[in-house]
């Protein structure tokens, strides 16, 4: 029940943030003179609409969403003859891109009024988190109940006995490589008797011997075996709460971190074609492919169903980071392609008036639509991509 409570939340967040970013659009719009005629959240059939003033707000069927009509966006767009001097692309450059940045602006608010948010409520997570394979806290070993608690149990457990400490880093198990606390996990389970840690402490390589404990794990389906345990965990740094004064200057440097990480992962989309290819065809499911709204929605209700309310939010707001950071790649139909015709047209008419020649007309979009058609079928295709790898193999942050 609170899954599907998560779930539906997350839906509805995706809804509005996507909203917003129309309203960015139209707010800017009509501030610099320009007529929005048409603003609806949804697609589809109507379901009712209003009027107020000269544009239509309402509500259609399918809530994926939502778009903003204004006057002659392009030169294409027919235009009754009193709004011919309103329209778009007959505008300023400097107001065109004020409204093409408005809904991408609007996504970039968004996501940093989560960030006060979650800083206040929850606290920020730290990204300068240790290695992945950096030794946490100590403790003795027990095996599983069915339920996934632990049974109790006293004394050190095999790592600490061992001396191993908090912050060691793991390079190797019993001589084989491990990079991630999953196969750093995997390989440690599989010992079932003493064997060798290789790890880093103050710059120095190092060697323990360690014996482990048998004990019981469940599988998801129930099943249960029994594998090796120390008793230790991965190294994390906890979240850090601000009041409402810190909590502004904290957002801003956290969203400027994400935003870099942001970028970094649009740049590296391409290259995680193959990988989610690999988890449709039954392959393990690489965490860092990206996900569809039906993806995002699923975490979200993971998140609730643990009263994991701060990720919930900070997911939700990364989510209105990647929408704007991806709207503005120089692709038609996104609102980078069109401030990219915008800069273009701007570029084009002053080194005509260097020539000593009239400024140009408008850029003829039926010209750029095989290249739209193109990225509009490559995106396409990605999105259905990510949507059944969500399906089939969807990403699970708790094991």
């Amino acid at each position: 029940m609170v899954f599907a409570l998560g779930f539906v939340l997350f839906a509805l967040g995706i809804t509005v943030s996507i909203a917003l970013h129309e309203c960015g659009h139209m707010w800017t719009a009509q501030a610099t003179g320009m007529k929005v005629r048409r603003y609806f959240i949804g697609f589809g059939p109507k379901i009712f609409s209003f009027r107020r003033g000269e544009t239509e707000y309402g509500l259609k069927a399918l809530p994926l969403g939502g778009f903003c009509d204004i006057a002659g966006m392009t030169a294409l767009d027919e235009l009754e003859p009193e709004d011919l001097d309103r329209a778009m692309y007959r505008q300023a450059t400097w107001k065109r891109i004020v409204v093409m940045s408005g809904g991408i602006a609007m996504n970039f608010v968004l996501g940093f009024l989560l960030i006060v948010v979650l800083a206040v409520g929850w606290g920020l997570p730290r990204l300068d988190q240790p290695p992945a394979t950096a030794l946490g806290n100590m403790n003795c070993t027990a095996s599983q109940n069915p339920d996934g608690t632990l049974q109790p149990c006293t004394g050190a457990g095999p790592a600490q006995s061992a001396g191993l400490r908090r912050g060691d880093v793991v390079t190797a198990v019993n001589g084989v490589k491990v990079s991630t606390w999953k196969e750093f996990q995997s390989e440690t389970q599989k010992q079932t008797g003493p064997f060798t840690y290789t790890f880093e402490r103050d710059g120095k390589t190092m060697t323990a011997p360690v014996t482990p404990q048998r004990v019981i794990r469940y599988a998801e389906d129930g099943t249960s075996k029994e594998v090796g345990a120390v008793g230790v965990g991965a190294d994390v740094y906890g979240p850090v709460k601000y009041n409402v004064l810190a909590a502004i200057p904290a957002a801003g440097a956290f969203t400027g971190d994400v935003l870099v990480k942001t970028v970094q992962s649009l740049a590296e989309l391409p290259q995680k074609v193959s990988a989610l290819w690999t988890a449709v065809t039954g392959g393990e499911r690489d965490p860092e492919t990206p996900v569809s709204v039906y993806g995002a929605s699923r975490i979200g209700g993971e998140t609730a169903e643990r009263g994991l309310w701060g990720m919930f939010i900070l997911v939700l707001a990364l989510l209105n980071f990647f929408l704007g950071a991806f709207n503005i790649l120089p692709l038609l139909p996104l609102d980078g392609g069109h401030i990219a015709v915008v800069l273009y047209e701007k570029a084009r008419n002053v080194i005509r008036g260097w020539r000593g020649l009239d400024a140009a007309g408008p850029v003829d979009y039926l010209k750029l639509l095989p290249v739209t058609y193109v990225a509009v079928v490559i995106g396409g295709a990605y999105m259905v991509l990510t949507l059944v790898a969500d399906i089939v193999n969807p990403i699970k942050l708790f094991p």
